[in-house]
């Protein structure tokens, strides 16, 4: 029998006991705490937002007045007014997208997208920065001049290119590690404010 991992364990019951589906909501938590990127009124797009934890804290801090679109593969339950889901693939995602939600820009993108891991970690780190690549490109169509970008991506030779690559349209850039990510984890944020436009 696979013995029970005590960190996940206390950060999974710290977020069911909080009403949210993943322990990945604390990470978005401490991002907001230090960089304040959600206020009530915005608009935001959660990519790879599956299972909901990251667009349940989202949609709970832009209020009524705001809307989180998240989008994934996987189905997303959650049931909330100013939620919209859309079950895509964020490869074929586009402005047509969000035409029928009458929405052109967002203040906000984030994504915790990640590849199904293999063990090779060149191989895992190679399609994080696919997705992350991915992640900046919709960013850069769908931000308001101003936006922030939050995007998670596993650390390697790769992954200060992408930085560089992401600081030509952002004011500021910078690489955070939550203290909810495992110690092992080799995930990483970038977080990026105030597009250029």
């Amino acid at each position: 029998m696979a013995k029970k991992n005590p960190w996940f364990d206390k950060w999974a019951k710290k977020a069911k006991e909080k009403g949210f589906p993943a322990r990945s909501v604390f990470k978005l938590e401490e991002i907001q705490k230090k960089y304040r990127i959600l206020r009530p009124g915005f608009l935001v797009l959660d990519l790879g937002c599956a299972p909901g934890s990251w667009s349940k804290f989202a949609a709970k801090l832009v209020g009524a007045k705001g809307k989180v679109v998240g989008v994934d593969l996987q189905e997303v339950k959650i049931s909330l007014p100013n939620f919209v889901f859309l079950q895509k693939d964020a490869f074929t995602l586009g402005n047509k997208d969000f035409e029928a939600l009458e929405i052109k820009n967002f203040d906000v993108v984030l994504s915790d997208m990640a590849p199904k891991t293999t063990g090779d970690k060149f191989g895992d780190h190679v399609r994080s920065v696919e997705l992350a690549k991915k992640a900046f490109e919709l960013a850069i169509q769908l931000l308001k001049k101003g936006g922030s970008l939050v995007i998670k991506v596993f650390e390697g030779e790769k992954t200060p290119l992408l930085k560089k690559e992401i600081e030509k349209s952002f004011k500021s850039v910078k690489f955070f590690k939550p203290k909810s990510s495992r110690k092992e984890s080799r995930e990483i944020f970038i977080i990026a404010l105030g597009f250029k436009g």
